[in-house]
Parts: C-alpha cells; sequence; structure tokens
C-alpha cells in the first residue's frame, strides 16, 4: 500500500461509551476458518519473538495443580529474565 492510495485501506473509527463495549467489539462469537489460522500463526510468531524453555526431563506431581503450580512458576521466571534483560530507553 502506498500513501497515494489515500480512502482504498482505510480503517474504520468506532466510538464507544464504555470501555467494557470496546472490549466487547472485539469478541469474536462466529469465527471461521480464517479466524484459526490467524490465531495459530499469532501463537507461532510469539513463539518465535519470545521463546519460552522448559527444563528438560520428566517431572512427577501429586496433583493437577501442583503441576500448574510448577509451570505458572517457570512461566514467570521467564518473563522476570527477559525484563531484567531489557536497556531499552535506559541509560
Amino acid at each position: 500500500m502506498q500513501w497515494s492510495d489515500k480512502g482504498k485501506n482505510d480503517m474504520p473509527v468506532y466510538k464507544y461509551k464504555t470501555l467494557e463495549d470496546a472490549e466487547k467489539a472485539l469478541w469474536n462469537f462466529e469465527p471461521d476458518e480464517s479466524y484459526y489460522e490467524r490465531v495459530a500463526k499469532l501463537f507461532e510468531f510469539s513463539q518465535k519473538l519470545n521463546p519460552i524453555r522448559f527444563p528438560k526431563g520428566v517431572f512427577k506431581y501429586k496433583t493437577l495443580e501442583e503441576a500448574n503450580r510448577q509451570r505458572d512458576q517457570w512461566v514467570l521466571e521467564h518473563i522476570k529474565n527477559k525484563s531484567g534483560r531489557r536497556s531499552v530507553g535506559k541509560d
């Protein structure tokens, strides 16, 4: 798209009275095949952009909740490590 193609690919502007109304406008109640393809591509892109590396091996847990807590802890550690490495805008 070139800037001279004015009006051909303009995005519509919507106004909402509340934040909740704006959030509801993002929902897709009737997704089609292309929707799921776009979601899959988004997840694939995000994994390439910021991959989470989980420890190798087999881990045993007594409950599903315990396994979920461990996974959540690994994800939080990943987030902390990534945010600590960012130096954009810092002097």
